[in-house]
């Protein structure tokens, strides 16, 4: 399976649970599955995005 594929599968799963994704974690998904960001990164920034300080 493609990434592209994998994470819009993903996001199907999420929209039918009633949320919604932004393009911004979108491409932060898609560059933690090309290895462009490590899994630490991804997080941070996740974290960040929803006003985590902690």
């Amino acid at each position: 399976m493609s990434i592209d594929k994998a994470i819009n599968n993903a996001i199907a799963s999420v929209e039918m649970e009633g949320f919604s994704v932004d393009e911004q974690s979108k491409e932060w998904c898609r560059k933690l599955l090309n290895n462009e960001i490590s899994m630490e990164q991804y997080i941070s920034l996740v974290k960040q995005s929803a006003g985590v300080t902690v």
